[in-house]
């Protein structure tokens, strides 16, 4: 049973009314993307806020977090305003597409842990179904988004299951964007690459490339892992 809160160092996450759960993909996301010279970051698709806290945690800047559906709004809107750098981070009830339209600001980091299941079977939850699958938030649409909201100097900072990744790879040129930098994530040693976090730029340039094993075995967390998160879990 997953727990309907989540109790960080310095945050809580309260999550009863959120689709996407507290989870290693956004965890690792918020804590191995870089946040040298940032000023400003929009996060799409905050869900529980739980990204833009963690980046909140790290950087000074000032933070936009987007969400469409109305629950996880209202629920990151509260943990937002009960953690520390509330002052810094403004959430805003709409689509990436419908902010996109109105919003006049470029950013220097845009990030985002989407929904990354396409064409495929949708669970009779709506909420799920909303945080899961990508059909309200596709890899076009944050191609396109990004375009035009980050800075010529900015970066996109996103994640991926390895064959949508390498997918979102392929195309991302085309508008653009081009990967300066890589996680490879693994479960284990042994096991394959199952997640993929790109750091993209609008400066082409040759992508550095490193591999993080989140397990040494069953339970057991690698130091390189430990070293992501020791700011912020509890028992590190």
């Amino acid at each position: 049973m997953v727990s309907h809160k989540f109790q960080f160092k310095q945050f809580t996450i309260f999550q009863d009314r959120c689709g996407m759960k507290v989870g290693t993909d956004g965890v690792i996301l918020g804590t191995w993307t870089d946040v040298k010279s940032v000023d400003n970051i929009l996060d799409i698709g905050t869900g529980s806020g739980l990204i833009a806290l963690i980046l909140a945690q790290r950087s000074p800047a000032k933070i936009d977090a987007v969400e469409i559906d109305r629950d996880a709004y209202i629920q990151a809107s509260e943990n937002i305003a009960n953690s520390p750098w509330r002052s810094r981070l403004k959430i805003h009830h709409n689509s990436i597409q419908q902010y996109a339209d109105f919003c006049d600001i470029q950013y220097d980091l845009i990030i985002s842990n989407p929904p990354f299941f396409a064409n495929a079977y949708k669970p009779n939850n709506h909420q799920i179904a909303l945080a899961k699958h990508s059909d309200s938030l596709s890899q076009l649409d944050i191609l396109q988004v990004t375009t035009k909201l980050l800075k010529p100097t900015g970066k996109l900072a996103i994640i991926y299951p390895t064959a949508a990744a390498i997918n979102f790879q392929d195309i991302a040129p085309t508008f653009g964007l081009y990967c300066d930098r890589q996680l490879l994530i693994k479960p284990t040693a042994t096991h394959s690459v199952k997640r993929i976090i790109m750091e993209l730029s609008k400066h082409q340039k040759p992508c550095q490339t490193h591999t993080l094993i989140i397990e040494k075995y069953r339970h057991i967390y690698s130091d390189e892992f430990i070293a992501l998160i020791r700011d912020f879990y509890l028992k590190y």
